[in-house]
C-alpha cells in the first residue's frame, strides 16, 4: 500500500484542482417528456427472434441505492414460479422468457433520468398475440401496484439476503475490472458504501 500510494501522489498529485463542483443536471427532471415515446415501434430483426420490450423513463432513482426499488420490481416481474406473469403466457404458448430490470447504472440510471424496461422474448404464436401480450404485462405492474408493497417486506428481506451471499462469496474479480468500478461506486455512494453500494440492499422503504 505505501508504494501504491507513493505512486499516485507522484502521477496524479500535479494535476490542477480547479475548485468547481461536480457537475449537476437536477434541473432536467422530465428528459423523455414527449409523445414520440407514447408509440409502439416495430423493427426487423437481422435474427429470427421476436421479442417485445416495454420502456418507462422514470425520475433518476440512483438517490435510492441503498432500497433498490427498481431491483425489488425487477424481482417481482421476472418471477417465473406460479402466479406470474411468464407462467400465465407460457400456458398460452406465447412467451419463451421475460425479463425485467434497470441496469442501475450509465444510460440506463443517472442523476437525470432511470430506464425500467420488460422485455419478452414470444413465440411465433405470441407474436401473433403481442397486444394481447403487452396487457398482461401492463395488468401484472397494474395489480403490483395497487396491492403495494407493504405486506412483501418478505420477499424484500429474500432478496437482501440472496444478494448478501451472493457478495460474500462471489469469485475473485480482475483487479484492473475491480478498480475501475471501485471509482464508478466513489461518484455514486457514500464513503461507507463504496465496496458494498451496487450490491446490496441495506434498507427497505415500501414508500420508495
Amino acid at each position: 500500500l505505501d508504494t501504491l500510494e507513493k505512486w499516485v501522489t507522484e502521477i496524479f498529485s500535479q494535476i490542477p484542482n480547479n475548485g468547481l463542483p461536480k457537475p449537476s443536471f437536477d434541473h432536467l427532471t422530465q428528459p423523455f417528456d414527449t409523445p414520440e415515446f407514447h408509440k409502439l415501434y416495430r423493427v426487423v430483426p437481422i435474427r429470427k427472434v421476436h421479442s417485445l420490450t416495454i420502456t418507462w423513463a422514470l425520475p433518476p432513482q440512483e438517490q435510492f441505492y441503498r432500497v433498490k426499488p427498481l431491483h425489488y420490481i425487477s424481482w417481482l416481474v421476472g418471477h417465473e414460479g406460479k402466479g406470474s406473469v411468464l407462467s400465465f403466457l407460457r400456458k398460452k404458448f406465447w412467451a419463451l422468457a421475460l425479463y425485467g430490470g434497470n441496469g442501475e447504472t450509465g444510460f440506463e440510471q443517472n442523476s437525470t433520468y432511470s430506464i425500467f424496461s420488460i422485455s419478452v422474448t414470444l413465440t411465433d404464436e405470441g407474436y401473433k398475440h403481442f397486444y394481447e401480450v403487452a396487457h398482461v404485462v401492463f395488468q401484472y405492474v397494474k395489480m403490483l401496484q395497487k396491492r403495494g408493497p407493504d405486506q412483501r417486506q418478505v420477499i424484500w428481506e429474500e432478496i437482501q439476503k440472496i444478494e448478501a451471499n451472493e457478495f460474500h462469496y462471489q469469485e475473485q474479480t480482475d483487479p484492473v475490472d475491480y478498480v475501475e468500478n471501485l471509482c464508478e461506486n466513489m461518484q455514486l455512494f457514500q464513503k461507507e458504501d463504496f465496496l458494498t453500494g451496487d450490491q446490496l440492499l441495506f434498507e427497505y422503504k415500501p414508500e420508495v
